[in-house]
């Protein structure tokens, strides 16, 4: 039989850390049922509410989420009294205990609430809470994977075929030590003989995306990826004359899924290696893959020289 019938925990949970999860898991073990209260007024940018109530739906699925966006609640340097009752105007349910890891606002909160004040051990070796909002990476086991992998930044390499994409972003790679994502369509490609079924565009936008996903879990702090749906999509429309709903909707999403987008110029020679289609195409797709990028808005650098020359520019705009 659990201690209480519910429980609270409120907080920014910004970001949502070790030491939160275990304050919610030990809420969620004394209680029948338990409330998770957020929001940040002004909100955080680089974790917005919506994304931090969704880390708490997806790690903590059996507690009851209520989030507020900036200006639905009382602002952050609000008086502790407005906090308060906020809080108990907007409870889901009554509760018979606030769980807090020893902030001093515990004791008022849990007394205006008429409830019980627990206080959990939330002390992690080594990093704090203030630490990771400054810099949620510095700390990887500090973070659930599903967290600080929202924080890793994916750079992604566009281009028309030959310009050197695949070869920067594994030289990127091997120069910082992090994962290396490689071309999903020209693997098929190649394998199908340049033959390849308009609904195989489906299978490469998934697999891209699959292998990203893995990638964010090996990485520090980057993951380089060479090309994405919005080349997927182009060459659609080019071979067929049509793309299919979902590699458009994949396309759709680039703009929020990569932190840095790169263009690789038409300068190098264009090299025939019998899996390409021609020098004329080649200029067609660098002319539509910016137009695209534009039109979406997507700020983008275009590189261009030699390798060495390219891997500098991208690591001074990255700051690695």
């Amino acid at each position: 039989m659990s201690q209480f019938a519910s429980g609270l925990v409120v907080g920014k949970l910004a970001p949502l850390h070790r030491g939160h999860q275990r304050l919610i898991e030990t809420a969620r073990q004394s209680c029948g049922r338990v409330a998770v209260m957020l929001w940040s007024d002004p909100d955080l940018p680089a974790m917005p509410t919506a994304v931090r109530a969704e880390w708490v739906r997806q790690l903590h699925p059996d507690v009851t989420v209520v989030a507020f966006e900036a200006g639905e609640a009382p602002p952050n340097a609000a008086p502790g009294a407005a906090h308060r009752a906020f809080v108990r105007d907007h409870l889901p349910f009554p509760v018979e205990a606030v769980f807090t890891g020893g902030e001093p606002y515990g004791d008022a909160l849990a007394e205006a609430l008429g409830a019980a004040h627990v206080v959990v051990d939330r002390r992690e070796d080594g990093w704090s809470g203030s630490a990771l909002k400054e810099d949620p990476l510095a700390h990887p086991d500090a973070l659930h994977p599903l967290v600080r992998g929202h924080f890793v930044q994916k750079v992604v390499f566009l281009g028309a075929e030959s310009t050197g994409k695949s070869t920067l972003a594994q030289a990127l790679a091997e120069a910082t030590g992090e994962p290396y994502v490689e071309e999903v369509g020209r693997t098929l490609w190649v394998e199908a003989g340049g033959d390849l079924p308009l609904a195989e565009y489906v299978t490469i936008c998934r697999e891209h995306v699959r292998l990203e996903d893995e990638a964010v879990q090996r990485a520090r702090r980057f993951v380089f990826v060479d090309t994405n749906a919005i080349t997927t999509q182009e060459y659609a429309f080019f071979f067929f004359g049509e793309c299919p709903p979902e590699v458009q909707a994949y396309a759709d999403r680039c703009r929020q899924r990569y932190a840095h987008t790169f263009v690789c110029a038409t300068d190098l020679p264009f090299d025939q290696d019998g899996t390409r289609v021609h020098p004329q195409v080649q200029q067609y797709m660098d002319g539509a893959i910016r137009n695209d990028l534009t039109i979406r808005g997507i700020p983008y650098t275009v590189v261009s020289g030699t390798l060495e020359e390219r891997v500098a520019q991208v690591r001074e705009t990255l700051g690695v």
